[in-house]
């Protein structure tokens, strides 16, 4: 939920109340409250209805009764993008690039070794150096070429194993460079993001933030992962843009959409979210127990979620620019 300068309250959430009030012709006043009033009021009966991206879990349905749900998210962990100084450090000391560049070093030399035991004494075109020594580096470099550019003309060899073993690394290549290069564009995308965290398990000897009172808190809690706790996702987002944690957890809908949001205002240019999803995540809309309201709720629910007007407005929060 948001609230808009003018004191009104907007937000997907609001948006489908609306919908379902219009649908069933009903009036109804919106108050704000925090989460864990939210959960309370309702509880009591003090509220009817609770409208907001809440998950659904099973410990608060031991509490209150929720809708269907209306939208299906993640936890997902947001960071800093980190400086040039920093990024290039975490790229020369991350492990799975170092892992493909030694596995292309061996598998260069071993390519290129067996090429020039076939092939130096009787090949003058690929090996046109005197000595040996100057061979063997000849041979290491159409190894690596081998590896990281591709099969060679079929005709530059000039004995049969040679040509064979052509034939067959050309096809061995082929695989092998589109995987390689795949793995070099993610590890260095990455490395430019956060080459620390690949996931929750690296949040441990982190300073992390969350919401309290969350699912992104209580999921925190459960892996023993030790977290700073915030009212609020705008006071999270300024504590990770400040360097005061290095990443917060959050839903993953949530966290796009108020940090694309910030970016359309010029703020918070350097925040992203990491493409890790983890603990799926159901939003419903929160009601009383044996409520009266829950049928039609969820009939005029499910409705609004097959029309054309709740896609866009999926699309306008929460499709990435």
């Amino acid at each position: 939920m948001i609230i808009n300068k003018d004191r009104t309250f907007s937000g997907l959430s609001i948006l489908l109340w609306e919908k379902i009030a219009e649908e069933l012709k009903i009036d109804y006043e919106i108050t704000r409250h925090n989460l864990p009033d939210i959960l309370k009021s309702v509880a009591r009966g003090e509220l009817n209805v609770g409208v907001s991206c809440i998950s659904i879990t099973p410990e608060r349905e031991e509490l209150i009764d929720f809708s269907h749900s209306f939208y299906e998210t993640h936890l997902a962990i947001a960071v800093k993008k980190q400086g040039y100084a920093a990024t290039m450090k975490n790229l020369l000391t991350n492990t799975k690039l170092l892992i493909v560049l030694g596995f292309l070093f061996v598998a260069a030399c071993i390519v290129g070794g067996i090429y020039y035991l076939l092939e130096n004494r009787v090949n003058d075109k690929l090996y046109s150096m005197n000595t040996k020594r100057a061979k063997l580096i000849e041979g290491f470099i159409l190894g690596l070429l081998f590896i990281t550019k591709g099969p060679f003309n079929y005709f530059e060899f000039r004995t049969l194993p040679g040509r064979v073993l052509t034939v067959f690394l050309a096809i061995f290549t082929t695989f092998f460079i589109a995987s390689i290069t795949a793995m070099l564009a993610s590890t260095f995308t990455l490395g430019l993001l956060s080459s620390d965290i690949n996931g929750p398990n690296d949040l441990a000897n982190l300073k992390v933030g969350a919401k309290q009172a969350s699912t992104s808190s209580f999921y925190l809690t459960n892996q023993s992962i030790v977290h700073r706790a915030y009212p609020d996702i705008e006071s999270m987002l300024m504590a990770l843009n400040n360097n005061e944690v290095n990443a917060i957890v959050a839903d993953a809908a949530v966290l796009k959409y108020l940090i694309k949001k910030h970016k359309e205002e010029g703020k918070y240019e350097e925040l992203t979210v990491l493409p890790y999803q983890f603990e799926k995540q159901n939003y419903g809309l929160v009601i009383e127990n044996n409520s009266p309201y829950r049928e039609q709720l969820n009939r005029a629910l499910l409705k609004i979620r097959k029309s054309q007007e709740w896609r866009q407005a999926l699309n306008t929060y929460f499709a990435e620019q």
